[in-house]
């Protein structure tokens, strides 16, 4: 099992976290980007660098992942093509995505698309809290004990 991040956009303490969790679980966890990701010295942690674009990190982590590992993402979309892989995932709030809530949550993003195209404004995603980082540290805690 390993742990796919889409670091581009994941909070950097998401990234201490999850580091400090493939330590202690000695569980491989790769950062996949569109730039270098600094990762502290381990023979667990990695980063991988893709190039420039459009979704090409996600496509990585889509392309390298595997039935059982888990990808750490609040992208919605490549939530979806991880779970029908028969990924698991987890978003840096916290949020286990499933089979089971995928489709709702598709729908939602997709709504608020279809506002912004129609120069509806909508606001981004409130700051990380501390209740947010709990809630994400639980979410992987619970995760890795369960395998």
């Amino acid at each position: 099992m390993t742990i796919w991040v889409d670091a581009d956009a994941c909070p950097k303490v998401v990234k201490e976290i999850l580091c400090r969790a493939a330590n202690r679980t000695q569980t491989p966890l790769v950062f996949v980007a569109n730039q270098r990701i600094p990762v502290p010295p381990s023979p667990y942690i990695r980063s991988v660098v893709v190039s420039s674009g459009f979704d090409v990190a996600d496509a990585e982590i889509v392309n390298r992942c595997e039935a059982g590992d888990l990808v750490i993402t609040s992208d919605i979309p490549l939530a979806s093509e991880v779970i029908a892989k028969q990924g698991h995932v987890i978003s840096s709030r916290g949020e286990v995505l499933t089979q089971a809530n995928i489709g709702e949550r598709l729908n939602i993003r997709d709504f608020m698309d279809t506002m912004r195209a129609s120069g509806e404004h909508t606001r981004g995603p409130a700051p990380l809290n501390q209740r947010d980082r709990q809630q994400f540290a639980n979410a992987l805690d619970s995760y890795l004990a369960k395998r």
